[in-house]
């Protein structure tokens, strides 16, 4: 009879995207693979249709941090999600549980612990989100992306950095010089924002290129539906809405990367050690993580940082031309960082729990 493992995590992309990192790993190793989200959530758009997987939806609240009605009623979504989980995991009998985070992780991980299979979390913030924070108190041990993290979760934490997808090791140069319509004679930024962009970077990084494309081609990932028709034709600027299976060769073809600050974002840049320029999202767009994510990099010396109440075209062009002077000290920085891909010591931590 095979091991058996359940997945979970899900809200938002990042959630998910390391899984898909471990899965192929998984089944090298004979696992039975489930995953359990939501019936609607971005996590059953990306996980449910691979072959091997079995889906299954549970109940969820979210955890808000703000006021709203349904943070009344959420609670009793949470509680029945547990419940569901726990009827999965005594139906299921998993040897072990993998959470991401994310608010449906929750219920999950709390039916894991009452019917006693081990779990382990991986947070990839500098500082844990609500989620695993609870989740914490449940698992044997929480991976993290940053070592702040994992030592700020006491014995229970791990740094083993994130889960990163094989591809992204195999992009093609030439292959991204093609696709850009550049000749190679210049450094090329990559700016990248997400697949809905970023608008304020997107609108500031437009105003620099006079003072950029003299010195460097811009390959410019602006997100689904704000490609800007006037500059179509602009020689050493290529803007496209998002890249799937062309970004390993946009990354390969990268000697600058101006980016926003996602934690895995940040652990792929890292890995392939990609000197980068970070305007993290502030504070009123979000819990304030992406804040810190980047300063740790900074102070790490391993990005620079650029604040977006700071950013015009003036200091962003000032700010890359920096970065492009110092480049090569700093990929020699990034090169010699100790945790890279985390995929091989997020596994050791689930079989290790799993043995327990």
């Amino acid at each position: 009879m095979s091991k058996r493992i359940v997945l979970t995590g899900g809200g938002t992309a990042g959630h998910v995207t390391p899984h898909l990192s471990l899965i192929p790993r998984l089944k090298e190793m004979g696992y039975d693979i489930h995953y359990i989200g939501t019936e609607n959530g971005i996590e059953h758009q990306m996980i449910a249709q691979i072959p091997g997987i079995t889906y299954h939806s549970v109940k969820s609240g979210k955890l808000r941090r703000y006021f709203s009605l349904q943070n009344f009623t959420d609670p009793f979504r949470v509680i029945w999600g547990a419940f569901q989980s726990i009827g999965l995991m005594r139906k299921l009998k998993p040897n072990v549980c993998f959470s991401k985070g994310g608010f449906v992780s929750v219920p999950v991980v709390i039916g894991a612990w009452l019917c006693r299979v081990p779990a382990v979390c991986h947070e990839s913030d500098l500082t844990p989100g609500l989620a695993n924070r609870i989740c914490a108190k449940f698992a044997t041990k929480v991976a993290t992306t940053f070592p702040e993290c994992a030592k700020a979760l006491g014995e229970k934490g791990v740094n083993t950095g994130t889960p990163l997808r094989p591809e992204l090791f195999q992009g093609s140069r030439a292959a991204g010089l093609a696709m850009a319509g550049f000749d190679g004679q210049k450094p090329v930024l990559l700016m990248t924002g997400g697949s809905l962009g970023a608008q304020s970077v997107n609108k500031c990084l437009r105003e620099a290129l006079p003072n950029l494309l003299p010195k460097m081609d811009v390959l410019h990932l602006c997100g689904k539906g704000n490609l800007d028709e006037s500059l179509l034709n602009l020689e050493g600027y290529c803007q496209k809405e998002f890249l799937s299976a062309e970004m390993p060769d946009a990354l390969a073809v990268a000697d600058l990367v101006l980016s926003r600050a996602g934690s895995n974002t940040l652990s792929e840049l890292l890995a392939l050690h990609k000197p980068m320029l970070l305007v993290p999202y502030p504070l009123g767009a979000s819990r304030g993580d992406q804040i810190e994510n980047a300063k740790s990099y900074q102070r790490q010396g391993l990005a620079r940082v650029l604040m977006q109440e700071d950013m015009t075209a003036e200091t962003m062009t000032a700010a890359l031309e920096e970065l492009l002077n110092d480049r090569a000290e700093m990929e020699e920085t990034l090169k010699a960082y100790p945790v890279q891909d985390g995929t091989e010591p997020v596994l050791e931590l689930i079989r290790k729990a799993e043995k327990a």
